[in-house]
């Protein structure tokens, strides 16, 4: 597998990463512990070296599924969580509880990330959304700190603004964001992108495959699971799944080019926008990550790059993200 490094200042991966969340929280089917340690080594074996989750997936289970599996390769790689939601009701925290970015909060968070994760410093902390009740400054200043006691490694950020960015950065330097970006949803290229450019900051783009449409299987007769976010995502109804058919027709061309799969060409989209960008695609089966890793080797043209341009422009692709 490649290597890339994220920014000027964050830490050397693989090019593409893994997002972990689903292996033990939201969509089903979810695998067993024993069958996901399994994969994630496998993974690694794989040249995986990039891994993401967070302590609001499960919530908890994930990190200590992430913790458990990786611990025998401390050194040889680099997982990302986050931090940044109140605890629930039950003291377990989840998104619909609000945001919590106070920096007590953060150094709880932290302490106990690095207790599940099963490690001595967490390689990438990000703030999982922005919280308006707490300066920014705050926030990095805070992770600065756990930076300077060996805590931290690296700071990012999660779906914040081209402002909240420069302003954490001035603090401490942010290594990544992480945003949703894909062929079918490029808000940030606008302001964003520039700005991450401009000061050196990496792109870890999550939903990258477009959860699941942009690898070509998803059919308008399709159903979800109830756990499933698609079953409530805009862009997964039958005439949103139908109308948005021409996304794959232009990725399965493309993909007859270079003997690749609409997930792939869709991945090796991503890699050729920028150096400093890392995709996370989420996988629990091994063809898929063997899949998705191969779109590492395909290396897209200009000709190809501008084709894409041109056939998108004329797609207008339906139903909101969320």
């Amino acid at each position: 597998m490649q290597q890339r490094q994220l920014g000027s200042h964050g830490p050397l991966v693989s090019a593409l990463g893994l997002g972990c969340m689903r292996m033990s929280f939201g969509d089903a089917p979810i695998g067993n512990t024993a069958e996901m340690i399994t994969f994630l080594r496998a993974a690694v074996e794989r040249g995986v070296t990039f891994f993401d989750t967070a302590e609001v997936y499960g919530p908890f289970t994930n990190e200590e599924l992430v913790g458990e599996a990786l611990e025998p390769y401390k050194g040889r790689v680099v997982i990302a969580t986050k931090f940044g939601f109140n605890p629930g009701p039950d003291g377990k925290p989840a998104p619909g509880t609000g945001v919590n970015s106070r920096p007590e909060r953060i150094r709880q968070v932290a302490e106990e990330s690095l207790r599940r994760l099963r490690v001595d410093a967490i390689d990438l902390f990000y703030q999982h959304r922005p919280d308006p009740q707490v300066p920014i400054e705050d926030v990095a200043g805070t992770v600065k700190e756990l930076i300077q006691e060996g805590k931290v490694r690296h700071f990012g950020l999660s779906e914040s603004d081209a402002p909240t960015i420069r302003r954490a950065h001035a603090v401490q330097p942010v290594a990544a964001l992480q945003s949703e970006y894909s062929i079918w949803w490029r808000a940030i290229e606008p302001e964003i992108l520039p700005t991450l450019e401009e000061l050196g900051i990496g792109l870890v783009p999550y939903s990258p495959l477009g959860r699941g449409f942009l690898t070509g299987t998803i059919t308008a007769d399709q159903t979800f699971a109830s756990n499933d976010i698609r079953s409530r995502n805009p862009r997964f109804t039958p005439e949103a799944i139908q109308a948005n058919q021409s996304v794959i027709d232009l990725l399965g061309r493309i993909g007859k080019q270079h003997a690749a799969t609409p997930a792939q060409i869709a991945l090796a989209w991503l890699l050729a926008q920028k150096p400093w960008i890392v995709p996370i695609p989420g996988s629990r089966k091994l063809e898929r990550l063997d899949e998705n890793n191969g779109a590492a080797d395909i290396e897209l043209t200009a000709a190809d790059l501008s084709d894409i341009e041109t056939a998108m422009a004329g797609i207008e692709v339906v139903g909101d993200r969320y």
